[in-house]
């Protein structure tokens, strides 16, 4: 697939990640060009500083892995990523107020939308697709687009279960054509990625980049 390094976000989560590991991360991220460099919130300053004049985006996360934070935790969360110098924000959706059917999830991601594009910064929503039903699935997808998000993403990594080809689907059909999907979780593959792709995917965030590049030169 021609450029399939620039849907790529490199990313390390996990919860032993340290200074080497995020090194060889942001290394890879400007060896392939890849699209954006995922990493936890407490490492931006330094991959700010490391990635220098490179075009790679510098994502960091919010609200991270669960969601339930208060709005207010969340907010702060973002303004020190801002500082920090990310570019794009990926903001874990309140699964259980969402369950509840509160409308105070759109607010938030309406609160947080304004505070990242008022820094002309991107502003991505993790929904957790695997812990939601069909109507919860529309209802989160149809609340991010109305707050303004400008992606909404699949999964943190975290859960039973990551992007699939048919939710990837279901959201294309559910989501106006100015919401981007990010896809993430479990995707190891370079069949993998492409298929979610076709399926729907703007950005796909993985943990095996560099492999699925090496698969994509076979």
């Amino acid at each position: 697939m021609k450029n399939l390094q620039r849907y790529i976000e490199h990313t390390n989560l996990k919860t032993t990640v340290d200074a080497y590991a995020i090194e060889q991360l942001t290394a890879e991220a400007v060896e392939h060009q890849f699209k954006g460099i995922c990493v936890p919130p407490f490492w931006v300053k330094k991959v700010r500083r490391d990635l220098g004049e490179s075009d790679v985006q510098l994502v960091t996360v919010a609200g991270f892995p669960l969601g339930y934070h208060m709005t207010e935790t969340k907010v702060e969360e973002i303004k020190v990523a801002l500082r920090d110098g990310a570019d794009e924000i990926d903001l874990v959706m309140n699964i259980s107020a969402l369950k509840a059917q509160m409308p105070w999830v759109k607010v938030e991601f309406a609160k947080c939308a304004k505070l990242v594009h008022e820094q002309e910064r991107i502003l991505k929503v993790i929904i957790e697709t695997a812990y939601l039903n069909e109507q919860e699935l529309e209802l989160a997808c149809r609340w991010c687009a109305d707050a303004g998000v400008d992606f909404v993403k699949t999964s943190t990594g975290f859960a039973p279960e990551g992007a699939k080809v048919e939710v990837i689907r279901r959201m294309r059909e559910i989501l106006p054509s100015n919401v981007g999907i990010k896809a993430s979780g479990g995707i190891k593959s370079y069949e993998q990625a492409v298929a979610l792709i076709e399926a729907g995917a703007d950005r796909i965030g993985t943990s095996s980049g560099t492999e699925i590049m090496k698969q994509a030169e076979l």
